[in-house]
This record gives structure tokens, C-alpha cells and sequence, in this order.
């Protein structure tokens, strides 16, 4: 799949964040309109306040569904994008671009660490998640106090414990969860 439109804002893992994720299915020869379409909506919904990024993503192959996603602060965020009159009007006035909604899921905190991209296939069970993010938490914590510790064992409390965090968060999104998901896909969500 090629992204041909994305933005981003940088946040936290874990914080409340909303992705949201839509496959439509798209009738063939009406693939432009629902582009134009679909980077209207998108780009109406950056516009709104905590609206953190978003990215549409062309079919794997013919026939194959395209991929809206979403991403905001919080689910207030999300809601008043849900509720608001712009997206009204932009369903509102889809002629000419046949597509039809065949999934949507939202996912919410360390769900997103989970998904596998181009699905819709909904997270694993919790408990599968806290062992996963167990496996991904210990190398990380196990290095940092080895590396870092001795550094910044003078430093007051408060600004150690900082220090930690923004390494270790750093590194669970961006190193150590991306791998952990990927090595243990099969175990995470088994094909039913």
C-alpha cells in the first residue's frame, strides 16, 4: 500500500490517543472522485482541535479495499471530529465516487502498538498485551539502569525518574513494541 497523504504530531504513547481506522471499498472507475473525496475529509479533519495526523493508504491490489486513518488526543477529540457538522456535510455530499464503508475500528492507547497495518483485525486480549509490553519494558529498564544509572544517580529524584521516562517511552514506541508486536504476531493474533 503507498500513502499518499500523511501528517503527524508528535505524543505519548499510551495517553488516551484515538486512531481511527476506515476501509471503504471503492467501485471501480470511480477511484479519483473518491480520492478527492476522501483527502477533503481528511484534510477538514486535521483542521480541528487535538486532531493529531492522518494518512490514506491506495489498495494493495485491485479490488482491494482503500484505508482512512484518523488519529486524535483523546476520545473528546475524536468525538467532537464524530459529531461535527463539517464531516456531516462531507457524507453528506458523496455522489459521483461509489465507496461504501466495510470496516472501522478505533483503537485506543497501546492498541495501536498492536495493529497490524492495512487490517481491521481487532487487538489481542489484554493479558497478551501486558505480557508483550512486559518483554519489550524489561531489556530496556535492565539496559537503562546498567547505562545510565551510574550517570544520573547524583541527579535529584524528580529529574532521574524524567530522564528515565523520556528514554524508556522513547524507545518502547519507537524500538522495542514495533519488534515485540512484529516477533510475536502469530502468538498475538492467531489466524482464525
Amino acid at each position: 500500500m503507498a500513502t499518499i497523504e500523511h501528517t503527524e504530531k508528535p505524543v505519548p504513547a499510551d495517553n488516551g490517543e484515538v486512531t481511527l481506522l476506515i476501509a471503504r471499498q471503492v467501485e471501480e472507475g470511480h477511484e479519483e472522485a473518491f480520492e478527492r473525496w476522501a483527502r477533503g475529509i481528511l484534510e477538514t479533519a486535521a483542521g480541528f482541535p487535538d486532531h493529531l495526523g492522518y494518512g490514506l493508504f491506495r489498495p494493495a491490489a485491485e479490488g482491494a479495499p482503500w484505508f482512512l486513518v484518523h488519529r486524535f488526543r483523546d476520545h473528546a477529540a475524536f468525538q467532537r471530529w464524530q459529531d461535527s457538522p463539517e464531516r456531516a456535510q462531507w457524507f453528506a455530499n458523496c455522489q459521483g465516487h461509489h465507496h461504501t464503508e466495510i470496516a472501522r475500528r478505533e483503537l485506543h492507547g497501546m492498541e495501536t502498538w498492536f495493529a497490524k497495518p492495512g487490517t481491521t483485525r481487532p487487538a489481542p486480549p489484554r493479558w497478551k498485551m501486558a505480557i508483550s509490553s512486559g518483554l519489550a519494558i524489561f531489556p530496556i529498564s535492565l539496559a537503562g539502569n546498567a547505562l545510565l544509572g551510574p550517570y544520573l544517580v547524583d541527579l535529584h529524584l524528580v529529574l532521574r525518574t524524567a530522564a528515565f521516562a523520556g528514554v524508556f517511552s522513547t524507545l518502547m514506541t519507537y524500538v522495542a513494541m514495533p519488534a515485540v508486536s512484529r516477533l510475536l504476531r502469530g502468538w498475538l493474533s492467531p489466524a482464525s
